[in-house]
């Protein structure tokens, strides 16, 4: 039985190894020159420890721009799609209405089609109505594309909490409203939180759109800021893994602020399944 058990923690050692390579990689990666990274020390430690990177990140380019653009366009995505997601699937999971399946379907049908394929259709919208280039024309694919997700998460959630709970709060005068922010909200908190962390990390991962939407430099995201470090002649590695350590720093802090929630949610599911 112990040796299972040592087997076991040394597999777990090995899968944890392998997930944490990849960071120890990027983070090397940063501190290192051309030659090292491409010939003679791709994988270990820097020879010469080069700092500047990060410095030459900030000062040499629009870093701070293209961070505190795709904050934005994160945060705003969060909260708006949050609040729009909660709402759309209490409506679907609790409340009997006519056309409720044939929303529940277009939100599915969300999830179907790849974004790939609303590209063009969706450019052109854009363009002709003007929000192309603008801020407004990344946040509205991004909070549409988010909502599907979002929903799907929320209404297994609503419909695993007992209808009670809501019939007793009718019974004592609380109104749909009130009933929904103050008694059911709480409790699917934890799938709130899940849904935020994907629609985070989709946010402020995402590339294709910003780099199609957007012309000017004031409105790029990290991502495609990023990507414009590389020359047409010559590039310096070492600063575009200094971009890009700081792009990941975000994602790793909020999951550990709502890892928790995270838990918690796989936890109920599994509890209530």
């Amino acid at each position: 039985m112990k040796m299972k058990k040592k087997i076991k923690f040394l597999m777990l050692c090995l899968i944890a190894l392998t997930q944490l390579f990849p960071l120890y990689w990027l983070f090397t990666f940063s501190l290192k020159s051309n030659g090292e990274i491409f010939g003679e020390n791709p994988i270990g430690l820097p020879q010469i420890w080069r700092w500047e990177n990060y410095g030459n990140a900030f000062t040499q380019t629009n870093l701070i721009r293209y961070f505190l653009n795709s904050v934005f366009y994160s945060m705003a995505t969060v909260a708006v799609a949050g609040i729009l997601s909660a709402m759309a699937a209490y409506a679907i999971a609790r409340m009997k209405w006519k056309l409720k399946s044939l929303v529940f379907g277009i939100f599915a049908l969300g999830i179907m089609i790849p974004a790939q394929a609303a590209l063009l259709p969706l450019f052109q919208v854009l363009d002709k109505t003007g929000l192309k280039g603008g801020y407004l024309g990344l946040l509205i694919p991004y909070i549409a594309g988010a909502l599907p997700m979002s929903i799907m998460i929320l209404i297994g959630f609503y419909k695993s909490i007992p209808i009670e709970i809501e019939e007793a709060a009718c019974i004592d005068g609380c109104g749909i409203f009130r009933c929904f922010a103050t008694i059911i909200l709480p409790i699917v908190k934890p799938a709130v939180a899940t849904a935020s962390i994907f629609t985070f990390l989709g946010t402020w991962n995402e590339l294709m759109l910003a780099n199609t939407f957007v012309d000017s430099d004031r409105y790029r995201t990290l991502p495609v800021g990023i990507m414009s470090f590389a020359g047409q002649y010559s590039t310096d590695w070492g600063l575009i893994g200094a971009g890009m350590v700081i792009a990941t720093l975000p994602t790793i802090v909020i999951y550990f602020i709502l890892s928790n929630q995270i838990q918690d949610s796989l936890v109920a599911g599994a509890v209530k399944g």
